[in-house]
Order: C-alpha cells, then sequence, then structure tokens
C-alpha cells in the first residue's frame, strides 16, 4: 500500500463504491460514516488523505474539513471535497474550509487518481522534512497553514489581502486579452504583486526574480505547450519550488491527470469564478511558503549541526569528514593536501585572569584570522577547546609549512583590547602533516599531526613544527 486515505461519506454505497476505486490503486483504505467519526480516526493519526461526501447530516463536509484545519494535530492532512453539486457557492464553501480539491459526482477515477497522487507527494515531503527537522520546525499552524484564520476558513480576499508580499506570474501565450483580463481581476484581491510574463522571460528568471506561483494555460501558443513548459520549470533549480496551477478547457480530466502527474500543484477549468481561482491560487502560496519554511528550517539545523556556534567555524564532526573526503580525492587523483593543527599557548591562563568572556572574544578573533588567511578551497574548523584543524588541499609541503608560519604571524600580531584599557597579546603552537597515499590516510595524519603540535609546544610554543621531522 501507498497511502493510507480516510473516505468519509454517510452512504455506505457511495463509501463502497469510493473503495474499490481506490483499493485498486493499491491504497489503503479507511470508512468513516460521519463527519464527527472522521475527526476521531483523523486524530488518531496515520491518515495521509481525507476524501469526504460534502453534503452529510450532522457536520457537513466543509464543516469538517475547518475542524480538522483548526486543529494542529490534523491541520497538514489533504482533504478532498466530493459533491453531487456543481453548484458555485458550495465549492467556495468547500474551498473556503480549506480543501485542497473539490471534485462533483459522478467522480471522474483518473482526475481523482492523479489528485491523489499528487497530494501524497506533497504530504511525503512534508512528513521528509517535519522527520529530519524534528522540533526545530516550530511552527504555529495558525499562521503559515493554509492560510486559516481562527475557526479553520481562511481569510476572505476581496476584503482584506493577506499581509505578505510576493509575486504570481500568468504566463503569456495564445490569448493575451484574457490574461490581462485575469490580471487586471486577480490584483485587487492579492497582496502579492499580479504580473503577466512571457513565456521566454519565464525560462530566464533566477532564483532571486523567480515567482511564487505560476498560473499557466496548459496550451498556451500550442497544444501542451503549457504542460512542456511547467515540467522544463519542474526541471530549473531556480523555479523547481514554485507553485504552478495548470489552466485547462472545462472537463479535460485526462490533461489534468497529466498536469498533476508532471507536478502541478492544482488545476483550474475555464471558465472560473475570479473568487474561486483565487482561493485556489492563495492555499497554493501558503502551501508553498510552508514547504520554503520547512526546508530553510531543515537547512538551517543541519548548518547547525556542523558549524561552531561560538567561531562561526565547522566544528570538529564536519572538519573529520572533510579530512577524510580530501584524503579519499588525493588517492584517487594523485594530488597532495596538508594539515595544519593549531593551538592557542597559555589558554587556560586568559580564561583565569580575565574571563571566560574575554577568552571567548580571544577564539571568535582567532578564528577570524584563520579564516581569512586561507585560501577558499582551504577548510578551517574548531575541533575542541583552544585547538583548530586546518586542511588544505593540492599543496606541497613547503606550501604548507609556509601557511602555518604566516597563520603563526598573524595570531602573533593581534592585539585585544580589553575593558580597562590595556591590551591582551596572544601566541599559537602548530603542527604541520601531509595526508599520505595509504589506506588510514586521514586517521594517520590527526595522529602524526598532533605530535608535531606537541613537539612545538615542548619546544616553547609559538612556533610550527612539521609532522615528518618528529614521527619517524
Amino acid at each position: 500500500m501507498t497511502g493510507r486515505i480516510l473516505i468519509v461519506d454517510d452512504v455506505a454505497t457511495n463509501r463502497i463504491v469510493m473503495k474499490v476505486k481506490l483499493t485498486a490503486a493499491r491504497y489503503e483504505v479507511t470508512p468513516a460514516a460521519s463527519g464527527e467519526e472522521a475527526l476521531r480516526i483523523a486524530r488518531g493519526g496515520g491518515i495521509d488523505i481525507v476524501i469526504m461526501d460534502m453534503m452529510m447530516p450532522g457536520l457537513s463536509g466543509a464543516e469538517t474539513c475547518a475542524r480538522l484545519r483548526a486543529d494542529p494535530a490534523t491541520a497538514a492532512i489533504p482533504v478532498i471535497l466530493v459533491t453531487a453539486s456543481d453548484d458555485t457557492e458550495a465549492r467556495m464553501e468547500g474551498l473556503s474550509a480549506g480543501a485542497d480539491d473539490f471534485l462533483s459526482k459522478p467522480v471522474d477515477e483518473i482526475a481523482l487518481l492523479a489528485r491523489v497522487r499528487s497530494l501524497l507527494r506533497s504530504r511525503e515531503e512534508e512528513r521528509t522534512y517535519e522527520e529530519h527537522s524534528g522540533p526545530l520546525l516550530g511552527m504555529q499552524m495558525d499562521s503559515g497553514f493554509g492560510g486559516f484564520a481562527e475557526g479553520g476558513k481562511q481569510a476572505g480576499f476581496a476584503a482584506k489581502p493577506a499581509p505578505i508580499d510576493g509575486q504570481i506570474a500568468l504566463v503569456a501565450g495564445g490569448d493575451s486579452a484574457w490574461l490581462l483580463r485575469q490580471r487586471d481581476r486577480l490584483r485587487p484581491l492579492f497582496r502579492e504583486q499580479v504580473s503577466v510574463i512571457s513565456r521566454d522571460s519565464v525560462l530566464s528568471l533566477d532564483r532571486d526574480s523567480a515567482p511564487d506561483l505560476f498560473l499557466i494555460d496548459a496550451d498556451l501558443g500550442a497544444h501542451n505547450e503549457g504542460l512542456r513548459l511547467m515540467s522544463e520549470l519542474r526541471s530549473r533549480q531556480a523555479t523547481r519550488h514554485a507553485a504552478f496551477i495548470v489552466i485547462l478547457p472545462a472537463g479535460d480530466s485526462e490533461r489534468a491527470a497529466t498536469a498533476l502527474d508532471l507536478g502541478a500543484s492544482d488545476v483550474a477549468y475555464r471558465p472560473f469564478p475570479v473568487d474561486e481561482i483565487a482561493m485556489r491560487i492563495r492555499t497554493q502560496l501558503a502551501r508553498k511558503r510552508r514547504a520554503d519554511r520547512m526546508r530553510d528550517t531543515l537547512e538551517t539545523g543541519l548548518r547547525l549541526a556542523v558549524i561552531d556556534p561560538l567561531t562561526g567555524l565547522h566544528n570538529r564532526r564536519y572538519g573529520l569528514h572533510h579530512l577524510d573526503q580530501i584524503a579519499t580525492r588525493c588517492r584517487a587523483q594523485g594530488i597532495r593536501a596538508g594539515v595544519i593543527l593549531m593551538d592557542v599557548d597559555h589558554f587556560k591562563a586568559v580564561n583565569d585572569t580575565h574571563g571566560h568572556l574575554v577568552g571567548d572574544r580571544v577564539l571568535s578573533k582567532v578564528a577570524l584570522v584563520l579564516k581569512e588567511s586561507l585560501r577558499g578551497e582551504d577548510l578551517v574548523c574548531r575541533i575542541g577547546g583552544e585547538e583548530f584543524l586546518a586542511v588544505l588541499p593540492d599543496s606541497s609541503l613547503d606550501q604548507v609549512r609556509t601557511v602555518a608560519e604566516r597563520l603563526r604571524k598573524a595570531i602573533e600580531a593581534l592585539n585585544f583590547r580589553l575593558d580597562d584599557g590595556s591590551t591582551l597579546s596572544v601566541t599559537m603552537s602548530l603542527g604541520v602533516a601531509m595526508l599520505e597515499d595509504r589506506d588510514d590516510a586521514s586517521t594517520h595524519a590527526l595522529a602524526i599531526v598532533d605530535r608535531a603540535l606537541y613537539a612545538a609546544k615542548d619546544a616553547g610554543r609559538n612556533q610550527v613544527q612539521t609532522a615528518s621531522l618528529t614521527s619517524g
């Protein structure tokens, strides 16, 4: 099974028909006969999608959807509402309650399964980010998911545009006059900039100029040209995370399925009421921004896991991993690389005499000088306390020794002005070694460079010692 779907309908026959369709596609189906039962099952966890009838006794589909959205435990579950009516007011009620899509009976199986696949992909992406980010996410559902205000309802568009800036792009193709009319209809409903952009301009976008959402006609100037363009944009770094809504002729469910499978966030059919397309745009913008926050949080968490918070340098974990990678590259390409192990002399005395705050300032300044004194391809990291490690790829022993001496002099020249007006100077002892062509190259280099560092300290500190002279 590829997903667990909750089917909610007060008519048993409808539940059975839907279950047969979804089970044949290898989805796990859980039935519910009412909105109250659906809420209880959803809160129990493990539901990937809810497919729910709009008209039910007790809680309607829209009311149940609103309650799902208002509960942080269920707010992220995608919801598809189903109704026998194609009434615009009913569609707006369902979308306003937070539904991801709205299907009319009899449900087109192709459109249903395509929408299920699309929503499952989105849900799986969110779940992956959540699992990797864990408590770092800390997002408040009422301020970021789906644009929902108190009670689960989406904020109204005409009366109060959302207080978030961004860009919505309508991609120009065959009927430019129609696009300009849609732009003018949408502009009053959004705080975001709504613009028309040509196909050629779309393909030249970079990450900074890429819109948050594209509204693309499936055909543009030629049959399926819009679908091909969307697929191209999905493959590009600058636009891969944008939201896409594809516009199709009424009833074109087969191409709707194709669009969703190619990566469309949503589809809409001509002619559409402006309030409905605005609702769909708002939902996709909110999902896109939630995904952006998840990615940013995950990337921040990953950076925090490998960065030393005091100095801003990479930490021991990252430094040793990087050294292993450089060692592997050296063996594969037949190149040389050196390592420098550094330790601030008498640093305990700095902390004991002037306090740890001054000690932290010293370490931060030392780290900055080390980083600024090395090449872009070199790595310097703090591996613990007052000890630093530099890895210099594509370097000879003489070059590494020269760099080490330059670092020593740069630290010796530092003067730290204290609060009382006095100055503090520190020195640094350094050991130098080269990565050798052996299976344990990185481990061996660390062992011999450590001995070289201690030889520098034993010889009087504030000097450079080379491993080849001390390791035998």
